[in-house]
């Protein structure tokens, strides 16, 4: 999988399945499910592998126009989704 070092900091997505994908960022694992994350389900894995960190909690997919916030990975039952 594609990774990032950020100082002693590592973005990484570490597998993806089925149900959803995982990524590491400064040595915590956030799981991201297709259930509370859709627009991830039918992207293509280097789309997936390719996030960017654009703040020390925002991370953003610029091959799918998705960015998220690390509030949002921790909880995302907390943000219902609006459109699907």
């Amino acid at each position: 999988m594609s990774s990032v070092m950020l100082g002693k900091n590592t973005l990484e997505v570490t597998n993806i399945s089925g149900f959803g994908f995982w990524i590491l960022w400064n040595e915590r694992e956030y799981f991201l499910s297709y259930e509370y994350f859709p627009w991830f389900k039918d992207a293509r894995v280097k789309d997936i592998v390719n996030v960017q960190l654009e703040s020390a909690s925002h991370l953003y997919w610029p091959d799918l126009d998705i960015d998220l916030s690390l509030d949002i990975l921790e909880h995302p039952e907390m943000f219902p989704l609006i459109s699907k």
